[in-house]
């Protein structure tokens, strides 16, 4: 192609797109004076006459331009109706090069005379496409086949082309920047030209013809991954002429046909995305055009799809086809940082941090197809949410007008995802032209799962591997490793067990995998979803704020917490709240019941409870306070201390134990969120969540970009580490038959078994896992938990560091969190010093003494709230009084404030032994089984984190293998036989109902 055709080439390329753009433009202008009856029929007769003038164009330079169109054509989900009714034109036949072009590449490229090769040639060809024309023919030897002849110089123009279309995408990011296709164009680039080479496309036709003729075992032992296609023979290829088995069929855009013979188009179309879900992930190498004219369907019942034209075909590496599962699998579980690890395992980064958002847009690729029928009301609802979603992104990243016109959300793009987007872009485009509704969340997961748990369950990593690589710190540890080993991956997903004796770490061991859907192993600083275990963390907040003179046990909370003091709740006091006996033990559980996500929105749930009413009369029974008892105590942390719960948990709890984790702060006007984390224990603030959909049926192609706009990579720190909730399926079932005792609230018990099903979809959002629920959604390592209760054990003693061994050294994931500076209510008798009136308005500076002890000095405003009080032998303590372990378990001068025959003391669970008839122990579990306790009396400290929610058999074992080699007593909790477990709720049914 010489110099001339190639500069009008361009100018024809440049100019129509310039004509189109201003008459955009200038129709945009005019419609905002015309009634809204005649804004539709302008903007109709607008796309009418530029459809075709991109037809027209198309058509006549050929080339690229036509597979565009193609590919344009099929998007009747999202184009406006005139353009998909101009450009499927395209779909059938262009006009034929002339047949002495066509012999004369035969019999160059074969090497003989065509009389010689074939019998019979049919000279007009059965189709004409922008790379080739396709002609029927019989073989010397008799066979029917097809005869696939490249035209003569389209690889010059073809390539061409795409440096025009690069420059367009180019000019067309400069003119419009929200719409960014140069990661596109770019991967387009790279493969177009893999399909000039047609003995490329033979060898992959191949391929695919072998891969999904195999039986794929689906990694549950029966085989549902075969696919019911047919691809035709390859019988020989050069260059530029492929030989192909000729295969009668009808094509997808021929409905009349489709019709006559009785194809169930619902059954077809489900059976092509099968085939492709195969080649994407199980064989990692799929077909990159499914556009409808490579498709026909089989004349022969039960009409098989034919699969055509293996051109551009795409292969991925087996980490990238991994990530592409673990992507589907986690929008289909709503798995949020299994999602993040996704992106990042994807090479995916970008500039924005909404992570809510980037599940609910990459659940769009997945979701249900669009009927055509329907397509007119999608388009004009995306559209409509375009202004919207342009706002969000404006009010997030606080830009101007102009600046978000040119802000670029995409910082790195792997071009891999850019042909498995257009996949599903043209699939997507496939239902809807044949006006079928497509459920690709349950045609495709049964694969996605095959590869990513079929890598997990036919390779698994070995026991040396499985089992975190760190050194045993004990027989006990050494044990304790053989014992999860022995028990295996059926019962355990992902644990973490740590244990401290006499203040020394006696066990770190992590083991597993962060989620079902995240083979990353679990390391020592994983954290782990506990739920309630998260109450005693928030009652030794509590039991800071008396200890520092902020707030008395006997306090009514309305002296702390004005608004609180209505509907009944006038004489509930501090330690009523501890013990669980305010009567508010099924507070919000109507009104989280009919809003879930309330629970995210920290002052709105507070409020919420100071409009409650108890049911019974404070201090009259002891009712577990399941969801409650974290935003009751939380409200009277903040209104006694004068600061946000998340300071009071670093001053209190994270610094003075070295546990510091990472932090994420988020700033929103209207909204608190954040979660416990343990580390470490981690503390994050603010989060907003705006609806996203970023659509516009202008640039339909964008779509391939959206799902990876919203959300950043800053997936390297706290979220990382978060390991995912599923559900033992066989123990969930022995609920049913659990009856509520007399501590548990009925309503809790009720739907239990459909409560927990549920629980792993909810908390593994980042939304609920970012919130401040202090009942319910705590994320904790073992090894900080273990250290904690190591520390109450002692009446607050700081055991001394973590082993310089430890792998990762606890507390390295240091950081420094910011609050914002919001106001709170002064309780009543605010004074400048003493007891329960001082403001709480404590100033610390964090330091470290020579024996490397956390140390907190005070401002001289508030001297007598020491932070930490120096002990004997110059150790740290949290706690200054020496009665703090009477007050943790409600005995002593506090048996008053506690049930004298209940489960609790101010806030902690309390244990038995029946040998001794001590109560000894005490610490919080949480539904599922994860669990923290100490033994008082034998200065000992366990905390067991799972992800895999069951009634706690695993557990249960840990903790009766670890007392019993250290011969220490077994609580009762742990010895009673069946499948009880530590799981907090079922701990307060009685044993004989669980039997």
């Amino acid at each position: 192609m010489g110099w001339g055709n190639t500069i009008t080439r361009r100018l024809k390329v440049f100019s129509m797109a310039l004509f189109i753009y201003f008459d955009y433009k200038a129709v945009q202008k005019r419609v905002q004076w015309v009634s809204t009856g005649k804004k539709s029929a302008i903007w109709k007769k607008t796309h009418e006459r530029n459809a075709r003038r991109v037809l027209n164009l198309m058509i006549e330079l050929e080339g690229l331009w036509v597979k565009m169109g193609q590919y344009l054509s099929t998007r009747a989900d999202v184009l406006p109706e005139p353009y998909i009714n101009v450009l499927k034109q395209l779909q059938d036949s262009l006009p034929p090069r002339p047949f002495e072009e066509v012999r004369g590449t035969i019999e160059k490229e074969l090497g003989e005379p065509m009389s010689d090769l074939f019998a019979d040639f049919a000279v007009d060809p059965l189709a004409t496409a922008s790379i080739a024309q396709v002609h029927r023919a019989t073989l010397a030897d008799g066979r029917e086949v097809v005869v696939k002849i490249q035209h003569d110089g389209v690889k010059e123009i073809i390539l061409e082309d795409l440096k025009n279309a690069k420059s367009l995408v180019e000019w067309i990011a400069w003119a419009e920047p929200q719409y960014d296709f140069n990661p596109m164009i770019d991967e387009w680039c790279k493969e177009a030209p893999k399909e000039l080479d047609f003995n490329h496309e033979a060898e992959n036709t191949r391929a695919v013809s072998r891969n999904l003729s195999r039986k794929t075992d689906c990694g549950s032992g029966s085989v549902s991954n075969a696919v019911d296609v047919l691809i035709p023979e390859v019988i020989q290829s050069t260059d530029k002429v492929l030989i192909l088995e000729y295969m009668d069929g009808i094509r997808l855009n021929d409905n009349d046909s489709l019709e006559a013979f009785g194809v169930d188009k619902q059954k077809l179309v489900e059976e092509i995305t099968r085939a492709y879900a195969h080649q994407i992930y199980i064989d990692g190498f799929f077909n990159g055009d499914p556009h409808p004219g490579n498709f026909l369907v089989s004349k022969e019942p039960p009409h098989k799809p034919i699969l055509l034209d293996f051109g551009l075909t795409k292969r991925i590496s087996k980490s990238m086809t991994q990530a592409l599962a673990k992507m589907f699998l986690s929008c289909a579980e709503g798995d949020h940082v299994a999602l993040l690890s996704a992106f990042s395992e994807m090479g995916l980064k970008l500039r924005v941090d909404m992570p809510q958002q980037a599940m609910d847009i990459t659940t769009i690729f997945f979701r249900q197809s669009t009927t055509a029928s329907e397509a007119k009301e999608n388009i004009k609802a995306l559209n409509d949410q375009s202004e919207r979603n342009k706002k969000a992104l404006q009010e997030k990243m606080k830009l101007n007008n102009k600046e978000v016109q040119r802000f670029n959300p995409v910082d790195a793009f792997p071009g891999d995802a850019i042909i498995f987007m257009r996949v599903l872009n043209l699939l997507r485009g496939l239902s809807a032209s044949l006006n079928v509704r497509i459920v690709y969340l349950d045609i495709m997961r049964p694969f996605a799962e095959s590869t990513l748990l079929g890598s997990l369950t036919h390779g698994q990593m070995p026991n040396s591997q499985w089992i975190f690589d760190s050194p045993a710190n004990s027989d006990v540890e050494s044990k304790l490793r053989n014992y999860l080993l022995e028990l295996g991956r059926d019962k355990i997903l992902g644990i973490q067990v740590c244990a401290y004796k006499d203040g020394k770490v006696i066990i770190d061991t992590a083991a597993g995998m962060l989620g079902k859907y995240d083979p990353r192993p679990v390391q020592p600083d994983s954290l782990f979803p506990v739920f309630s275990v998260t109450k005693g963390i928030t009652a030794g907040m509590v039991h800071w704020l008396v200890d520092k003179g902020k707030l008395k046990y006997e306090e009514t909370v309305a002296n702390i917490w004005p608004n609180f003091g209505t509907n009944g709740k006038e004489l509930i006091k501090v330690h009523h709240l501890l013990n669980h006996t305010s009567g508010l033990h099924n507070a919000l559980g109507d009104v989280v019941k009919n809003d879930p996500l309330l629970v995210c929105d920290w002052e709105e749930t507070l409020n919420q409870i100071t409009k409650c009413t108890p049911e019974i009369e404070p201090g009259s029974t002891q009712i577990y306070h399941y969801l409650s008892f974290g935003w009751l105590c939380g409200g009277v942390i903040e209104h006694a201390s004068g600061k946000k719960f998340q300071e009071v948990l670093e001053e209190a709890i994270v610094r003075p134990l070295h546990i510091e984790g990472g932090a994420i702060c988020w700033h929103s006007t209207r909204r608190e969120w954040g979660v416990f984390n343990g580390g470490q224990i981690f503390v994050s603030q603010t989060f907003q969540a705006p609806r996203w959909n970023i659509y516009s049926y202008r640039y339909a192609y964008y779509l391939v970009l959206i799902p990876f706009c919203l959300t950043s990579m800053a997936f390297s720190g706290v979220e990382s580490r978060l390991a995912a909730l599923t559900v033992d399926t066989e123990e969930l079932q022995k609920l049913s038959g659990i009856r509520a005792g007399a501590d548990v609230p009925p309503a809790l018990l009720n739907n239990i078994a459909q409560m927990v099903s549920g629980l792993p979809a909810l908390f593994n959002t980042l939304n609920v896992r970012r919130a401040i629920i202090p009942a319910a959604n705590g994320h904790c390592s073992a090894r900080a938990l273990a250290r904690y209760y190591a520390a109450l054990a002692t009446g607050g003693s700081v055991p001394p560091p973590h082993s310089s061994g430890s792998k990762p050294p606890l507390g390295s994931h240091v950081h420094t969190p910011k609050f914002p500076t919001v106001p709170l209510k002064k309780k009543k008798g605010t004074g400048k010093k003493g007891g329960s009136g001082s403001t709480g308005n404590l100033q610390h500076v964090s330091s470290t003494d020579k024996n490397g002890y956390s140390q907190l000095r005070t401002s001289d405003a508030d001297s007598e709230a020491a932070a930490v009080v120096l002990g004997s032998g110059g150790s740290s303590r949290m706690f200054s009084s020496d009665k703090i372990l009477d007050a943790f378990m409600g005995v002593g001068e506090y048996e008053g404030m506690a049930q004298q025959d209940g489960k609790f003391g101010l806030g902690f669970r309390r244990y038995n032994n029946a040998s001794s008839g001590k109560m000894r122990y005490f610490g919080h579990s949480g539904m599922g089984g994860s669990t923290g306790f100490c033994d008082v009396e034998n200065n000992f400290a366990i905390a067991v984190m799972v992800n895999k929610l069951s009634l706690g058999s695993v557990t249960r074992g840990v903790i009766r293998l670890v007392l019993e080699e250290l011969g220490l007593p077994v609580p009762d909790e742990y010895l009673a036989t069946g499948e009880k477990g530590p799981d907090m709720v079922l701990n307060l049914t009685p044993p004989e109902q669980l039997r």
